[in-house]
């Protein structure tokens, strides 16, 4: 087998992989991103694109305001592929509340991020609901908004964060799987295709990234999921904001072609053997029943395609991010359990920077991997 040198070595090209090449690259190294199938093909190419600050776990906050900078600022990150994201920003993400209780719980949110100093999550009533959502059905008594949160297009966004790293100097070595992990004064990495050697290992093998760890016998939780979204066909314009429920299970939003994108964490038939996700039909009549409770128009609209995506999810639903506990040089980026795509523009960088400089500017020990042995044995 053939031998090639290099810097970093990144296993697994989804987005927090890309990033982190990408950024690895930005500080001088030459980055290697070995994916086992195509950039993108899993949760980072399939998901259904909200670019969310609203109602994050409060460790994610500081991230989801940094990333969001980026976001509105697409080009200084990406340059000429910025726009292949299709992002559109300042359109808010709105939680709609149908009941009283609804509101409630939307009510002890906001004042639970006031408390912890941030005001990005507005409450709204039932005028301004309307306001921003003119074609919500009228039991809707409010809701609670995030105004800079988008949307963008997935797949795209995956491929214009390649092309830059690409341009950057990184290497991509697709269809090539990782069999093996040795570790002497540098990191050998086998795969089907050949071996690779570097300083540093970074793994970002999302759902599959258990698997890597384990090779260097370092046990992370391997929880997993299929997220399912539905898309219809065109419709008239009648949605700016992305939506989700809060007594209901439902993520919506409208494109610029008129098409609805339907998602909000409506489970199909994950089989990570096979590398396969696939919806289930009754499951997603559940959830279009619930579009056209909160907005009637959509009792009109034509389901024409479905689908669903792998994605890790963590016990405590945050990532893992840092380094790991049983071997010198490896990073972990994992685990984003299905809430990993707006966080994409800053956790490649923040990785970068533990990397290379030894510290993060913002604080991540909520997501240090070895909170999950810490609890097993009562530390901390």
């Amino acid at each position: 087998m053939s031998i090639t040198d290099t810097d970093a070595i990144v296993i697994g090209g989804g987005l927090h992989g890309t990033s982190t090449a990408m950024h690895l690259a930005l500080k001088g190294m030459r980055p290697i991103v070995i994916e086992k199938n195509s950039v993108g093909r899993h949760a980072s190419g399939v998901n259904a694109g909200g670019v969310r600050q609203l109602l994050r776990d409060p460790a994610e906050i500081p991230l989801s305001m940094a990333a969001m900078d980026r976001w509105l600022d697409l080009e200084s990150l990406l340059g000429r592929y910025a726009a292949m994201c299709e992002f559109v920003g300042h359109i808010g993400q709105v939680a709609v509340a149908e009941t009283e209780a609804d509101m409630r719980k939307l009510e002890a949110r906001a004042a639970e991020i006031r408390a912890l100093g941030w005001n990005h999550e507005e409450l709204v009533d039932r005028q301004e609901l309307r306001r921003l959502l003119p074609a919500v059905a009228d039991h809707c008594i409010g809701g609670l908004v995030s105004r800079r949160d988008g949307q963008a297009t997935p797949y795209l966004t995956s491929q214009a964060f390649r092309l830059r790293a690409i341009e950057l100097g990184v290497r991509f070595v697709e269809g090539v799987r990782v069999t093996g992990l040795e570790h002497g004064t540098r990191w050998r990495v086998l795969t089907t295709d050949s071996i690779f050697t570097s300083e540093i290992l970074i793994n970002c093998g999302g759902a599959w990234a258990w698997q890597t760890a384990s090779l260097v016998g370092e046990t992370l939780p391997r929880g997993y999921f299929a997220a399912t979204m539905m898309v219809t066909g065109r419709m008239p314009s009648f949605v700016d904001p992305v939506v989700i429920g809060t007594g209901r299970q439902l993520s919506f939003k409208q494109t610029s072609t008129g098409t609805v994108v339907i998602g909000g964490g409506i489970l199909g038939i994950a089989d990570l053997t096979k590398e396969t996700a696939d919806p289930v039909a009754e499951r997603m009549r559940v959830s279009a029943e619930t579009c056209s409770i909160l907005f009637p128009i959509m009792r009109r609209a034509t389901i024409v395609r479905a689908w669903a995506g792998l994605e890790a999810r963590m016990p405590d639903q945050i990532p893992v991010i840092g380094p790991s506990q049983t071997a010198p040089n490896m990073w972990h980026a994992f685990g984003f359990s299905g809430h990993g795509f707006q966080l994409s523009t800053i956790v490649g960088s923040l990785l970068a920077d533990l990397i290379v400089d030894g510290r993060s500017p913002l604080p991540l020990d909520a997501f240090r991997p070895s909170r999950f042995s810490e609890a097993i044995s009562g530390v901390g």
